[in-house]
């Protein structure tokens, strides 16, 4: 018996069991999300008033004031700069590469694809997000980093086996099929007549693309790379496995780099003891990592909410 033969009061009762049900999913999602947010508060808050941080306020001050960070040594410095340093070097380097090349790759498929190549083209584009990350990270390793180098000895440039140039860049590519696919999205949201009286007042593809579809969905593509950017920030395994542990104030894309994931990664694997100070320092610098996402994320939301409506 189909489901449109149940009587009507069995299907009323239906509806309000998946309804309580779905319900209860979408509150139980929230109460995880704030357990996760109010443990990693309340371990940032031991880390920031134990002794060994010089207790609160001095802690927060040394937090963003001091220059290296060494706190699982016997010298304890917790200056976060380091770690901010490689998290958002990388992720530059990162949209250098995906925000161009999405932007292209997005307005190809689009505007100017056949049906046919757009089809072979975007299995691929799920193919490469398909792709574990720790793949990245060795390909940024073994494969990309040994010909940069042999790229800059032309130049008498020393490049190290650990960098922050090979990762941004493997990274730039991992999260293009990301960016390029919600840019489209953007572009295919503009209405179809606003391109039909582009091409009226005489204007080809190109033009109508550059000054009638890019501005129309402006909102929506940097909402897009706002994502794609905390997406970059968040990464784990390409940066701990090409990147460095080594936090490192510089602006040389070329020397050994440690992010905030980076370290993390680093602690958590150890044998350090549980709640102690160098186990609490993973916390204090986690819940920058959730700020900054959580801010980039508010933005594209906030960037989405503002397309135009037509």
């Amino acid at each position: 018996m189909g489901i449109s033969k149940l009587p009507l009061e069995f299907k009323r009762k239906l509806d309000t069991v998946f309804h309580v049900f779905f319900l209860l999913m979408g509150l139980i999602t929230i109460l995880v999300t704030f357990l996760i947010v109010l443990a990693l508060v309340l371990d940032a808050i031991k880390f920031f008033t134990h002794e060994e941080a010089g207790g609160f306020p001095r802690s927060l001050i040394r937090f963003f004031t001091e220059k290296e960070w060494t706190p699982t040594f016997a010298i304890k410095q917790i200056g976060i700069l380091p770690l901010l340093n490689g998290t958002f070097m990388i992720a530059i380097i990162a949209s250098a590469i995906s925000i161009p090349l999405g932007l292209l790759i997005a307005g190809y498929l689009s505007e100017f694809a056949s049906h046919r190549t757009r089809e072979f083209i975007k299995p691929w584009l799920d193919f490469m997000e398909a792709v574990p990350t720790v793949v990245y990270g060795y390909f940024a390793l073994l494969a990309l980093t040994p010909l940069l180098q042999k790229f800059f000895q032309l130049f008498d440039i020393e490049m190290e086996g650990m960098n922050a140039l090979s990762p941004g860049i493997v990274l730039g590519f991992m999260i293009l099929p990301f960016t390029a696919s919600m840019a489209e999205d953007a572009f295919r949201g503009v209405p179809t007549y606003l391109r039909e009286a582009s091409y009226a007042l005489g204007a080809d593809k190109v033009t109508t693309f550059f000054r009638v579809v890019l501005p129309s969905a402006k909102s929506g593509v940097l909402a897009a790379y706002l994502l794609g950017v905390s997406r970059a920030i968040g990464e784990t395994m390409v940066v701990a496995v090409a990147a460095g542990m080594y936090p490192n104030l510089t602006l040389n894309p070329l020397e050994p780099v440690q992010t905030i994931t980076g370290y993390i990664v680093q602690v958590a694997l150890g044998d350090l003891p549980f709640n102690s100070f160098e186990y609490l320092s993973i916390f204090a610098a986690g819940i920058f990592l959730f700020l900054f996402t959580l801010i980039f994320n508010l933005l594209a939301v906030y960037l989405k909410s503002k397309v135009k409506g037509y």
